[in-house]
């Protein structure tokens, strides 16, 4: 079931109890709304008020979180790690009376918050200590949910210049993929989609224009995707029945791809980090990572880290 159904599923129980839901859901959307609006105070305020309320809830921690990342937007490193600490430390005295994976806020937020604290890390030049908090967060949660998050947080800072993971292509949709071993000598180009990200069919037309003009240098372009358990409009499915959504969203959303390799293993996201779609990782002709970024890029900035990486 998809994070979002999840939290539909919470919210009906609340509703069954009489708890009114919307509220603690609407604290999320208003302190975001704050801080988008630099209303750091205000925010704070908010959730103060929602705690003697309600007292520390998922829902909580997650809006707690967003504090932690707004600070980290705008550099307000001390504030960003005070409000990460809190997250991490109440999340993790949540997990004595929840599991991590029974609702989507709490893994949201102590995911968040490890994300901020190597983030500040870095920023101020501890850059191996930042590597060691998330591979120590990998060793403790990398059964959960939250290990494609970290996955990408360390990717993000180490790498670039290292040799790449080698992609499952067992399954596959598509042509067979070739073993990324087998491809040294060619760069390459991986695009990591989802069938329910918008994102992802909005890079496509990026994706192929830039295999159409470097070709001639040998560039190959692999999609991994992987099964999310649901297809059109969230409904549950069965493997197969998601393979054939995945399957009609190719041919509707991806024609100018479709005889791209699909790689189809959930293995792959969690090696490369992709829990951000799309994921884009472009491999020089070394077989080494020249650039991994969580999230689309325009034509210019794709075909900048392509051509650095298609030079001899």
């Amino acid at each position: 079931m998809g994070k979002w159904k999840r939290a539909c599923a919470a919210i009906l129980v609340c509703v069954s109890l009489g708890i009114p839901a919307f509220g603690q859901a609407d604290l999320i959307g208003e302190v975001r709304a704050q801080i988008a609006q630099n209303s750091f105070a205000r925010a704070d305020s908010e959730l103060r008020s929602f705690k003697a309320r309600h007292g520390i809830t998922p829902e909580y921690l997650e809006a707690l979180s967003w504090m932690a990342r707004g600070a980290a937007s705008a550099k307000q490193w001390d504030q960003a790690v005070a409000y990460a600490n809190e997250t991490r430390s109440l999340s993790e005295q949540q997990l004595s009376q929840r599991k991590l994976d029974a609702e989507p806020h709490l893994p949201i937020a102590l995911g968040a918050a490890y994300e901020v604290l190597a983030q500040e890390m870095d920023a101020k030049g501890k850059h191996a200590q930042a590597v060691s908090l998330l591979r120590a967060a990998l060793v403790r949660y990398g059964n959960s949910s939250l290990r494609p998050r970290l996955q990408k947080n360390l990717n993000l800072l180490a790498l670039v210049g290292q040799p790449a993971p080698p992609l499952q292509v067992t399954q596959y949709l598509g042509p067979k993929p070739p073993a990324l071993a087998s491809l040294k000598g060619s760069p390459v180009l991986l695009f990591f989609w989802a069938h329910w990200c918008g994102d992802c069919k909005a890079e496509v037309p990026v994706i192929a224009r830039l295999r159409q003009e470097f070709a001639p240098e040998g560039l190959v372009v692999i999609g991994p995707t992987q099964l999310y358990g649901y297809a059109a409009q969230g409904a549950d499915a069965a493997p197969e029945q998601e393979r054939a959504y995945i399957e009609s969203v190719r041919a509707r959303y991806y024609a100018s791809l479709q005889d791209m390799p699909v790689p189809l293993s959930k293995e792959n996201f969690n090696a490369y980090g992709a829990s951000t779609t799309p994921t884009l990782v472009v491999l020089n002709r070394a077989g080494q990572v020249a650039m991994y970024h969580p999230g689309t890029l325009s034509y210019e900035e794709l075909r900048s880290a392509v051509q650095k990486a298609v030079a001899r």
